[in-house]
């Protein structure tokens, strides 16, 4: 577009046209950003986890607007389910860098291309694509928990129970006890009939 204050020393009737034409130039302009913007403020990316479990959706800024489970969370480890979350939801965001730059085009076609490819290049350095390798980790390490619909358990069986300990050893029994020895009187005293009744005639 062609600045009209650098033609100051032409006729001021001709200035004064240029001048609105520039006018009326940038404020088209700035209703196609602000109709751009306003498509932008509009995207909704989603995307799912290899298995289904997770599904997630974001805004144009990243930030979560939805977030759903299936029942197979019930057979996932705390720690693989945070981390198929991350992974899921950095997918959704690396698919909002493509839908702007769809947005931008179809509102601004070839304008200010430089202003613009900066503006991508800012949303490619929040939003990158995931790694390949540490999706397929997390796929793999998702396979082992892989269950039938109708069974609430999982595949892998749980780790055999550690051997109890032996049982300590029974005390031994005490010792039987000996007959009672009847008490000998004591020497130089008379014998004593056990027969004897002093009132019997």
């Amino acid at each position: 577009m062609t600045n009209p204050l650098g033609a100051l020393g032409q006729d001021p009737s001709q200035v004064e046209a240029d001048i609105d034409r520039w006018a009326q130039g940038f404020a088209e302009k700035a209703q196609r950003y602000q109709a751009a913007q306003a498509q932008v403020d509009q995207i909704r990316t989603t995307a799912s986890s290899p298995d289904g479990t997770v599904k997630v959706t974001v805004r144009a800024d990243g930030s979560v607007t939805d977030l759903q489970f299936s029942d197979r969370i019930r057979q996932i480890a705390p720690a693989e389910l945070s981390a198929m979350v991350m992974r899921t939801m950095q997918t959704a965001q690396s698919q909002v860098v493509g839908q702007v730059g769809e947005t931008m085009q179809a509102n601004l076609g070839d304008e200010d291309q430089q202003t613009r490819s900066l503006m991508m290049d800012e949303l490619r350095t929040r939003f990158p694509e995931p790694d390949p390798e540490v999706e397929a980790a997390g796929e793999a390490v998702s396979e082992k928990w892989d269950y039938d619909e109708g069974d609430d358990t999982p595949r892998t069986p749980p780790p055999p129970a550690p051997p109890a300990p032996p049982a300590p050893p029974a005390p031994p029994a005490p010792p039987a006890a000996g007959p009672t020895r009847r008490r000998r009187p004591d020497d130089g005293e008379d014998d004593i009939d056990p027969d004897f009744d002093p009132l019997r005639d």
